[in-house]
């Protein structure tokens, strides 16, 4: 009588294999879904960054002078920083409209998030799926703008991703940009 069966040391080494190549290809699966939700994360950031500082340093470049003081504390300044939020810039844009750019709380969604101020209406310039860790304007606090020199500001951000990555820590970018003013700066 011959057997046609499967002993049982054959079923468990094909139980083994079975299982040590579902668990390999499982494993890159979860790791191609990762990569691929940090990448997405990083991409996001860049994209809302780049607009972010495209819109802000245009804005900055087309500042007007400020003759007498309505948007600065003091007249004849192009830029002058801010303690709003968590620090910022404000400026007379070249419309002749006050204009503010700044870091704030957004307790909604629990995050810190670039705000823009023009005239009398404010709007968030960055999703809440973004956190702005930091945003600084320089020069450093004696920032000189006599009419001997043409102003200008350097701008300073980082931003990570709010959204939660399911291992490591989410994705961050730092960049910074200088512009100066495009109007030659004289008294008029």
């Amino acid at each position: 009588m011959k057997n046609k069966g499967l002993t049982l040391i054959e079923m468990l080494v094909a139980l083994t294999m079975f299982s040590i190549i579902v668990g390999a290809i499982s494993g890159l699966f979860i790791s191609g879904i990762r990569s691929q939700g940090r990448v997405l994360a990083t991409q996001e950031i860049l994209d809302q960054t780049s607009y972010v500082m495209e819109y802000m340093g245009r804005a900055i470049r087309m500042a007007i002078k400020d003759l007498n003081g309505e948007c600065t504390s003091v007249a004849n300044l192009n830029y002058e920083k801010t303690s709003s939020g968590t620090g910022g810039i404000i400026f007379k844009n070249y419309d002749g409209i006050c204009q503010e750019f700044f870091r704030e709380w957004d307790a909604m969604e629990g995050v810190h998030r670039l705000k823009e101020i023009k005239g009398v209406t404010g709007n968030y310039l960055t999703s809440p799926n973004l956190d702005v860790v930091s945003f600084n304007i320089g020069p450093d606090a004696s920032w000189d703008q006599n009419d001997t020199d043409q102003p200008r500001a350097t701008i300073f951000l980082e931003i990570e991703s709010g959204r939660p990555m399911i291992t490591g820590s989410p994705p961050k970018i730092q960049i910074q940009t200088s512009m100066s003013q495009r109007s030659l700066d004289v008294l008029r």
